[in-house]
């Protein structure tokens, strides 16, 4: 059983930058895609980026391309979602989630595990 944690989360200025951190436990993580997703208020969740089991292959949404980096420290068995020049629409509880197999590639559907979430709030 994989248990996932996100961290990383908090109030931060438009243009600032948030690093947020999925620590994993119970499993290797390199068997695992890991995926980040995030949810607005009064918005559908929607997959932000994934990274393969191997880390050599990544996603991103459209709108976070040139922003947001994700990588990956399978000896640390923990993924990361660096976001730099935050805007306020990328406010949302942003949460990751892994998906057993996905060594080669990675997708934003068939998730095995979910994170409980950490907050981002993009505010002046």
């Amino acid at each position: 059983q994989l248990q996932l944690v996100e961290s990383g989360g908090g109030l931060v200025q438009p243009g600032g930058s948030l690093r947020l951190s999925c620590a994993a436990s119970g499993s290797r993580l390199d068997y695992y895609g890991i995926s980040w997703f995030r949810q607005a208020p009064g918005k559908e969740r929607e997959g932000v980026s994934c990274i393969s089991g191997w880390g050599d292959s990544t996603k991103y949404v459209d709108s976070v391309k040139g922003r947001f980096t994700i990588y990956r420290d399978n000896a640390q068995n923990s993924v990361y979602l660096q976001m730099n020049s935050l805007k306020p629409e990328d406010t949302a509880v942003y949460y990751c989630a892994a998906d057993w197999g996905r060594r080669r590639d990675c997708d934003y559907s068939g998730m095995d595990y979910w994170g409980k979430g950490t907050l981002v709030t993009v505010s002046s």
